[in-house]
Protein backbone atom coordinates (compact mmCIF):
# COMPACT_ATOMS: atom_id res chain seq x y z
CA UNK A 1 0.00 0.00 0.00
CA UNK A 2 3.02 2.26 0.46
CA UNK A 3 6.75 2.29 0.07
CA UNK A 4 9.14 3.54 2.76
CA UNK A 5 11.02 6.57 1.52
CA UNK A 6 8.43 7.37 -1.18
CA UNK A 7 4.90 8.76 -1.42
CA UNK A 8 2.18 6.86 0.45
CA UNK A 9 -1.31 6.53 -1.03
CA UNK A 10 -0.15 8.74 -3.90
CA UNK A 11 0.60 11.74 -1.67
CA UNK A 12 3.88 13.02 -0.16
CA UNK A 13 4.66 12.41 3.50
CA UNK A 14 3.95 16.05 4.28
CA UNK A 15 0.31 15.49 3.26
CA UNK A 16 -0.19 12.57 5.64
CA UNK A 17 -1.87 13.22 9.00
CA UNK A 18 -0.11 12.75 12.31
CA UNK A 19 -0.77 9.15 13.32
CA UNK A 20 -1.52 8.23 16.93
CA UNK A 21 -1.62 4.61 18.12
CA UNK A 22 -3.67 4.49 21.32
CA UNK A 23 -5.39 2.01 23.61
CA UNK A 24 -4.80 0.13 26.85
CA UNK A 25 -1.44 -1.00 28.12
CA UNK A 26 -0.43 -4.42 26.83
CA UNK A 27 -2.45 -4.17 23.61
CA UNK A 28 0.51 -4.03 21.23
CA UNK A 29 0.80 -0.30 20.51
CA UNK A 30 4.61 -0.30 20.27
CA UNK A 31 4.65 -3.09 17.69
CA UNK A 32 2.00 -1.44 15.52
CA UNK A 33 3.84 1.86 15.77
CA UNK A 34 6.96 0.18 14.41
CA UNK A 35 5.00 -1.43 11.56
CA UNK A 36 3.46 1.90 10.56
CA UNK A 37 6.81 3.67 10.79
CA UNK A 38 8.41 1.10 8.50
CA UNK A 39 5.56 1.25 6.00
CA UNK A 40 5.28 5.04 5.90
CA UNK A 41 8.87 6.12 6.54
CA UNK A 42 7.87 7.48 9.91
CA UNK A 43 9.43 8.22 13.26
CA UNK A 44 7.91 7.47 16.66
CA UNK A 45 7.08 10.02 19.33
CA UNK A 46 6.61 8.39 22.73
CA UNK A 47 3.40 9.29 24.57
CA UNK A 48 3.81 6.91 27.52
CA UNK A 49 4.60 9.23 30.44
CA UNK A 50 6.56 6.57 32.33
CA UNK A 51 8.88 5.89 29.40
CA UNK A 52 10.16 9.45 29.79
CA UNK A 53 12.38 8.16 32.60
CA UNK A 54 15.91 6.91 32.13
CA UNK A 55 16.41 3.46 33.61
CA UNK A 56 12.71 2.62 33.88
CA UNK A 57 12.94 0.02 31.15
CA UNK A 58 11.66 -3.38 32.27
CA UNK A 59 8.65 -2.13 34.21
CA UNK A 60 7.47 0.15 31.40
CA UNK A 61 7.99 -2.42 28.60
CA UNK A 62 10.25 0.08 26.88
CA UNK A 63 11.61 -1.15 23.55
CA UNK A 64 15.34 -1.77 23.55
CA UNK A 65 17.48 -0.10 20.89
CA UNK A 66 17.59 -3.37 18.95
CA UNK A 67 13.80 -3.76 19.14
CA UNK A 68 13.33 -0.28 17.63
CA UNK A 69 14.65 -1.61 14.29
CA UNK A 70 16.62 1.54 13.59
CA UNK A 71 13.49 3.71 13.73
CA UNK A 72 14.09 6.97 15.62
CA UNK A 73 12.11 7.25 18.86
CA UNK A 74 11.60 10.70 20.37
CA UNK A 75 10.79 11.74 23.96
CA UNK A 76 12.15 8.64 25.65
CA UNK A 77 14.74 8.68 28.43
CA UNK A 78 14.91 12.44 28.91
CA UNK A 79 14.11 12.61 32.63
CA UNK A 80 15.82 11.34 35.77
CA UNK A 81 13.56 9.50 38.20
CA UNK A 82 13.80 12.46 40.60
CA UNK A 83 12.37 14.84 37.98
CA UNK A 84 8.85 15.68 36.88
CA UNK A 85 7.31 17.22 33.82
CA UNK A 86 3.93 18.66 32.94
CA UNK A 87 1.42 17.97 30.21
CA UNK A 88 1.97 21.51 28.94
CA UNK A 89 5.73 20.90 28.68
CA UNK A 90 5.07 17.63 26.86
CA UNK A 91 2.77 19.42 24.43
CA UNK A 92 5.60 21.76 23.45
CA UNK A 93 8.14 18.95 23.19
CA UNK A 94 5.82 16.75 21.12
CA UNK A 95 4.94 19.50 18.68
CA UNK A 96 8.60 20.42 18.30
CA UNK A 97 9.34 16.76 17.53
CA UNK A 98 6.49 16.65 15.01
CA UNK A 99 7.84 19.71 13.21
CA UNK A 100 11.35 18.26 13.21
CA UNK A 101 10.14 14.96 11.75
CA UNK A 102 8.10 16.79 9.10
CA UNK A 103 11.12 18.91 8.18
CA UNK A 104 12.92 15.73 7.15
CA UNK A 105 10.03 14.55 4.98
CA UNK A 106 8.93 11.85 7.38
CA UNK A 107 5.70 11.03 9.22
CA UNK A 108 5.21 11.60 12.98
CA UNK A 109 3.70 8.58 14.74
CA UNK A 110 2.58 9.14 18.33
CA UNK A 111 2.57 5.92 20.36
CA UNK A 112 1.41 5.52 23.93
CA UNK A 113 -1.52 5.15 26.28
CA UNK A 114 -1.23 8.29 28.43
CA UNK A 115 -4.57 9.82 27.46
CA UNK A 116 -4.10 13.46 28.39
CA UNK A 117 -0.61 13.52 26.89
CA UNK A 118 -2.01 12.22 23.60
CA UNK A 119 -4.73 14.83 23.60
CA UNK A 120 -2.26 17.60 24.44
CA UNK A 121 -0.13 16.65 21.44
CA UNK A 122 -3.02 16.25 19.01
CA UNK A 123 -5.67 18.78 19.99
CA UNK A 124 -6.15 22.52 20.29
CA UNK A 125 -5.71 22.67 24.04
CA UNK A 126 -4.51 25.43 26.35
CA UNK A 127 -2.88 24.85 29.72
CA UNK A 128 -3.10 27.27 32.63
CA UNK A 129 0.02 28.14 34.59
CA UNK A 130 1.22 26.66 37.86
CA UNK A 131 2.16 28.01 41.27
CA UNK A 132 4.69 25.98 43.24
CA UNK A 133 3.70 27.38 46.63
CA UNK A 134 0.00 26.78 46.04
CA UNK A 135 0.71 23.28 44.73
CA UNK A 136 2.71 22.48 47.88
CA UNK A 137 -0.10 23.82 50.06
CA UNK A 138 -2.72 21.68 48.32
CA UNK A 139 -0.51 18.58 48.41
CA UNK A 140 -0.09 19.06 52.17
CA UNK A 141 -3.87 19.29 52.51
CA UNK A 142 -4.24 16.11 50.48
CA UNK A 143 -1.84 14.37 52.85
CA UNK A 144 -3.56 15.63 56.01
CA UNK A 145 -7.24 15.76 55.04
CA UNK A 146 -7.30 12.94 52.51
CA UNK A 147 -8.54 12.47 48.96
CA UNK A 148 -12.26 12.49 49.82
CA UNK A 149 -12.11 15.93 51.42
CA UNK A 150 -10.32 17.55 48.49
CA UNK A 151 -12.51 15.74 45.98
CA UNK A 152 -15.61 17.10 47.73
CA UNK A 153 -14.16 20.62 47.55
CA UNK A 154 -13.53 20.16 43.82
CA UNK A 155 -17.08 18.88 43.30
CA UNK A 156 -18.42 22.11 44.80
CA UNK A 157 -16.57 24.35 42.32
CA UNK A 158 -16.12 22.08 39.29
CA UNK A 159 -18.49 19.10 39.23
CA UNK A 160 -17.49 18.13 35.68
CA UNK A 161 -13.85 17.67 36.65
CA UNK A 162 -14.80 15.93 39.89
CA UNK A 163 -16.80 13.37 37.94
CA UNK A 164 -13.76 12.56 35.78
CA UNK A 165 -11.02 12.60 38.41
CA UNK A 166 -10.26 9.72 40.76
CA UNK A 167 -6.69 10.33 41.93
CA UNK A 168 -5.10 12.80 44.30
CA UNK A 169 -2.56 14.32 41.92
CA UNK A 170 -5.24 15.42 39.45
CA UNK A 171 -7.53 16.73 42.20
CA UNK A 172 -4.68 18.92 43.41
CA UNK A 173 -4.07 20.20 39.89
CA UNK A 174 -7.76 20.97 39.29
CA UNK A 175 -8.03 22.89 42.58
CA UNK A 176 -4.79 24.73 41.80
CA UNK A 177 -6.15 25.87 38.43
CA UNK A 178 -9.41 27.03 39.97
CA UNK A 179 -7.58 29.03 42.64
CA UNK A 180 -5.23 30.60 40.09
CA UNK A 181 -7.70 31.46 37.34
CA UNK A 182 -11.13 31.51 38.92
CA UNK A 183 -12.20 29.15 36.14
CA UNK A 184 -13.10 25.47 36.53
CA UNK A 185 -10.42 23.12 35.27
CA UNK A 186 -12.99 21.55 32.96
CA UNK A 187 -13.22 24.83 31.02
CA UNK A 188 -9.71 24.21 29.72
CA UNK A 189 -10.86 20.98 28.01
CA UNK A 190 -12.80 22.32 25.00
CA UNK A 191 -14.46 20.44 22.16
CA UNK A 192 -12.22 17.95 20.41
CA UNK A 193 -10.39 19.72 17.60
CA UNK A 194 -7.14 18.53 16.08
CA UNK A 195 -4.21 20.94 16.15
CA UNK A 196 -3.26 19.61 12.71
CA UNK A 197 -4.71 16.75 10.62
CA UNK A 198 -4.48 13.52 12.59
CA UNK A 199 -5.78 9.97 12.76
CA UNK A 200 -6.05 7.89 15.90
CA UNK A 201 -5.83 4.09 15.69
CA UNK A 202 -7.17 2.37 18.81
CA UNK A 203 -6.28 -1.22 19.65
CA UNK A 204 -9.19 -3.25 20.93
CA UNK A 205 -9.32 -6.74 22.39
CA UNK A 206 -11.54 -8.89 24.54
CA UNK A 207 -11.30 -7.99 28.24
CA UNK A 208 -10.45 -11.55 29.28
CA UNK A 209 -7.68 -11.73 26.67
CA UNK A 210 -6.33 -8.39 27.83
CA UNK A 211 -6.27 -9.58 31.44
CA UNK A 212 -4.36 -12.71 30.43
CA UNK A 213 -1.84 -10.65 28.46
CA UNK A 214 -1.33 -8.22 31.34
CA UNK A 215 -0.73 -11.02 33.86
CA UNK A 216 1.75 -12.70 31.53
CA UNK A 217 3.46 -9.38 30.90
CA UNK A 218 3.95 -8.68 34.61
CA UNK A 219 5.38 -12.16 35.20
CA UNK A 220 7.74 -11.64 32.25
CA UNK A 221 8.89 -8.33 33.74
CA UNK A 222 9.53 -9.93 37.11
CA UNK A 223 11.49 -12.72 35.44
CA UNK A 224 13.50 -10.16 33.47
CA UNK A 225 14.71 -8.47 36.66
CA UNK A 226 12.12 -5.85 37.67
CA UNK A 227 13.10 -6.09 41.35
CA UNK A 228 16.76 -5.44 40.53
CA UNK A 229 15.79 -2.51 38.30
CA UNK A 230 13.74 -0.96 41.12
CA UNK A 231 16.61 -1.49 43.56
CA UNK A 232 19.03 0.20 41.17
CA UNK A 233 16.71 3.15 40.62
CA UNK A 234 16.05 3.47 44.36
CA UNK A 235 19.77 4.09 44.76
CA UNK A 236 19.41 6.95 42.26
CA UNK A 237 16.51 8.69 44.00
CA UNK A 238 13.39 6.83 42.84
CA UNK A 239 11.69 7.41 46.19
CA UNK A 240 12.21 11.17 45.83
CA UNK A 241 10.50 11.31 42.44
CA UNK A 242 6.87 12.33 42.92
CA UNK A 243 5.75 10.69 39.68
CA UNK A 244 8.28 7.95 38.99
CA UNK A 245 7.90 6.24 42.37
CA UNK A 246 4.16 5.76 41.72
CA UNK A 247 4.64 3.95 38.42
CA UNK A 248 2.99 0.54 38.13
CA UNK A 249 5.31 -2.15 39.39
CA UNK A 250 7.80 0.29 40.87
CA UNK A 251 5.70 1.31 43.86
CA UNK A 252 4.86 -2.33 44.53
CA UNK A 253 8.47 -3.51 44.36
CA UNK A 254 9.71 -0.65 46.52
CA UNK A 255 7.71 -2.36 49.28
CA UNK A 256 9.58 -5.59 48.54
CA UNK A 257 12.84 -3.72 49.07
CA UNK A 258 11.43 -2.41 52.36
CA UNK A 259 10.68 -5.95 53.50
CA UNK A 260 6.94 -5.35 53.86
CA UNK A 261 5.91 -7.34 50.79
CA UNK A 262 7.06 -10.40 48.89
CA UNK A 263 7.82 -10.76 45.19
CA UNK A 264 4.67 -12.86 44.80
CA UNK A 265 2.51 -10.25 46.57
CA UNK A 266 4.05 -7.39 44.60
CA UNK A 267 3.50 -9.25 41.35
CA UNK A 268 -0.17 -9.87 42.08
CA UNK A 269 -0.70 -6.27 43.23
CA UNK A 270 0.93 -5.04 40.04
CA UNK A 271 -1.34 -7.23 37.92
CA UNK A 272 -4.44 -5.91 39.68
CA UNK A 273 -3.30 -2.27 39.43
CA UNK A 274 -2.39 -2.70 35.77
CA UNK A 275 -5.84 -4.10 34.98
CA UNK A 276 -7.43 -1.13 36.73
CA UNK A 277 -5.21 1.26 34.80
CA UNK A 278 -6.08 -0.43 31.50
CA UNK A 279 -9.77 -0.05 32.31
CA UNK A 280 -9.29 3.70 32.86
CA UNK A 281 -7.39 3.97 29.56
CA UNK A 282 -10.20 2.21 27.69
CA UNK A 283 -12.75 4.57 29.25
CA UNK A 284 -10.68 7.60 28.23
CA UNK A 285 -10.11 6.60 24.62
CA UNK A 286 -13.63 5.22 24.11
CA UNK A 287 -14.93 8.69 24.95
CA UNK A 288 -13.24 10.08 21.83
CA UNK A 289 -15.44 9.36 18.79
CA UNK A 290 -12.57 10.12 16.42
CA UNK A 291 -10.65 6.94 17.34
CA UNK A 292 -10.76 4.15 14.75
CA UNK A 293 -10.81 0.88 16.67
CA UNK A 294 -9.13 -2.22 15.26
CA UNK A 295 -8.73 -5.79 16.51
CA UNK A 296 -5.41 -5.81 18.36
CA UNK A 297 -4.93 -9.52 17.69
CA UNK A 298 -6.14 -9.55 14.10
CA UNK A 299 -3.77 -11.06 11.54
CA UNK A 300 -4.38 -8.13 9.22
CA UNK A 301 -3.81 -5.40 11.81
CA UNK A 302 -0.99 -3.48 10.03
CA UNK A 303 -2.91 -3.48 6.74
CA UNK A 304 -6.11 -2.38 8.49
CA UNK A 305 -4.24 0.44 10.22
CA UNK A 306 -2.72 1.59 6.93
CA UNK A 307 -6.18 1.55 5.35
CA UNK A 308 -7.46 3.76 8.18
CA UNK A 309 -4.60 6.19 7.61
CA UNK A 310 -5.34 6.24 3.88
CA UNK A 311 -9.03 6.99 4.50
CA UNK A 312 -8.17 9.80 6.89
CA UNK A 313 -5.66 11.22 4.44
CA UNK A 314 -8.20 11.39 1.65
CA UNK A 315 -10.96 12.78 3.92
CA UNK A 316 -8.75 15.51 5.32
CA UNK A 317 -7.29 16.69 2.02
Amino acid sequence: MSTAGGPAFGVPAAALPVIAVVGPTGSGKSELGLALAQALDGEVINADSMQFYRGMDIGTAKLSMAERRGIPHHLMDFLDVTEDTTVAAFQELARTAMADIRSRGRVPILVGGSGLYNRAALDVLEFPGTDAALRTELEAELESAGFAALHARLAAVDPLSAARINDGKRVVRALEVHRLTGRPFSSFMPEREYFQPAVQIGLDLDRAQLHQRLAARVHTMVGAGLEAEVERLAAHGLREGRTAQRALGYQQFLRVLDGVSTVAQASEETIVSTRQFARRQITWFRADPRVTWLDALGAGLPAAALAAVERATREQR
